[in-house]
């Protein structure tokens, strides 16, 4: 798979990201991104599959990780805003964006704040903001599960680039921020006009059943599909992940 790799300003902050370049006029990119922890290489195996059938793929790091730049502040809404300036650097018109985990947060962010510009949106277990501050934390993880410690432990020694990049500073705010009401991100739910898929893992996954049911209602055209695995679908079931993505993508 050839991909560019480039480094631009965005805003305060330089982002890294690698595209496969225009397919056609009318082509309606893909962008694909990654969760806490990573970098875009954890698209990789899909990257390929989509660039098969004749897709442009665009792949950012997210502030703090991977290629992009550290940064003194983590807001979620900063990593949307990223993104969003990342479609707009490139002048695209209409995208499909795909986002696992935190990232999947970050494409909800774009789809409310440019519903427009999104054709079709997939969030994979993305943990949902609290909705009042009478509200408890609670996740359907309370430990990880065996596959997932084993993929924990042996991160870096099959992706050391990624947990050194990692700026581990954002891991402090990302917890404050997840223990943080967010109302207005439920209110504008409703804005988002793009067809959506939500994916959600089974015991080992990290979204709340009861606020994902409520996202599904609020969102106008919502779908959900559940798996047995843990919170990395793409990577540990990645056949069904893909059977249940690519078609929604028109692929």
């Amino acid at each position: 798979m050839d991909l560019t790799t480039a480094r631009v300003a965005l805003g305060d902050v330089l982002i890294a990201y690698r595209d496969s370049g225009a397919v056609a006029v009318d082509d309606v990119p893909v962008v694909l991104v990654h969760g806490m922890g990573g970098d875009g290489h954890t698209w990789d195996r899909f990257a390929r599959e989509l660039v098969r059938a004749g897709r442009r793929v665009i792949i950012p790091d997210l502030r703090g990780h991977g290629r992009s730049a550290h940064t003194e502040s983590y807001l979620f809404s900063e990593f949307g805003d990223d993104v969003l300036r990342l479609c707009e650097f490139l002048e695209l018109d209409r995208v499909d964006l795909v986002g696992h985990s935190l990232g999947g947060y970050a494409v909800s962010c774009v789809a409310q704040e440019q519903p427009s510009l999104v054709r079709r949106l997939v969030m994979e277990e993305c943990p949902l903001p609290l909705r009042s501050g009478t509200e408890e934390l609670t996740l359907t993880r309370r430990l990880p599960s065996i596959p997932e410690l084993w993929h924990a432990t042996s991160s870096l020694v099959r992706h050391p680039r990624a947990v050194l990049a990692f700026d581990r500073s954002m891991t402090r705010t990302a917890l404050e921020q997840f223990r943080k009401p967010h109302p207005e991100w439920w209110e504008r739910l409703t804005e988002i006009t793009a067809p959506t898929l939500v994916l959600r893992g089974g015991p080992g996954g990290m979204v709340d059943p009861d606020k994902l049911e409520i996202m599904r209602t609020s969102v106008p055209d919502c779908s959900v599909t559940a798996f047995t695995c843990g919170h990395s679908i793409h990577r540990d079931r990645y056949r069904e992940f893909a059977a249940a993505v690519l078609p929604f993508l028109g692929h």
